[in-house]
């Protein structure tokens, strides 16, 4: 290596030593106030939509493409299609797809507090903090309207959300978690509507009641 290095010319040796520095400088990590280089300038520069820009390459002029009819998310394949929708032929469910423990309805009160609170308020009453700036008011579950509204389509308010009022919340609370809440709203509407009789009679007895 040394032999063959020194039979180079005193012009090649310098421009070889040269170059071994400048490469060696170069790999150093600072920092350089110049612009970075772009071999391919169209992978840095090339042409994309911003959120809600509108597209002539589309029909609909939309640049946002919505979601293929039947879309499932990710690890939202669960269970049965009456579990995911709500509905059974097409009919909103009457009862829960899932069994209503303690467990579901604590849970359903977890997700409740941090999602519905704000605007539904704590018991339901459509007072919630959202509503004391300005906001309409969204409609109060003990009425006799919501009171009597099937579950599938309370759940249905949840994924889908109500035109004009309410975002859907299929992004953040999951489809279990959906049916955990429509058990807590049931048991918000049946503490604010019951009387002594739909209590169990140990439990009165248990606290005093009768």
């Amino acid at each position: 290596m040394t032999k063959g290095f020194l039979s180079l010319s005193r012009f090649s040796r310098f421009g070889l030593v040269a170059s071994v520095l400048v490469a060696s400088v170069a790999c150093r990590g600072q920092k350089s106030k110049n612009p970075p280089i772009h071999p391919v300038l169209n992978m840095d520069f090339q042409h994309h939509f911003k959120t809600q820009e509108g597209s002539s390459f589309f029909e609909d002029g939309r640049a946002m493409r919505p979601k293929v009819p039947g879309t499932i998310a990710r690890g939202e394949l669960v269970g049965s299609e009456e579990l995911r929708t709500g509905k059974a032929g097409g009919e909103y469910l009457q009862e829960s797809p899932l069994t209503v423990t303690t467990e579901l309805v604590k849970r359903g009160q977890d997700r409740y507090e941090i999602f519905c609170t704000p605007c539904h308020g704590s018991a339901g009453y459509g007072d919630g903090i959202v509503t004391k700036r300005g906001n309409l008011p969204p409609p109060s579950f003990h009425d006799e309207r919501i009171v009597q509204m099937p579950v599938g389509q309370l759940y249905e308010s949840i994924q889908a959300g109500v035109r004009g009022n309410m975002p859907s919340y299929a992004n953040r609370i999951s489809v279990k978690d959906r049916w955990a809440v429509v058990a807590y709203m049931r048991a918000l509407q049946m503490s604010q509507n019951a009387d002594i009789d739909d209590i169990p009679e140990d439990v009165s007895r248990e606290k005093g009641w009768k």
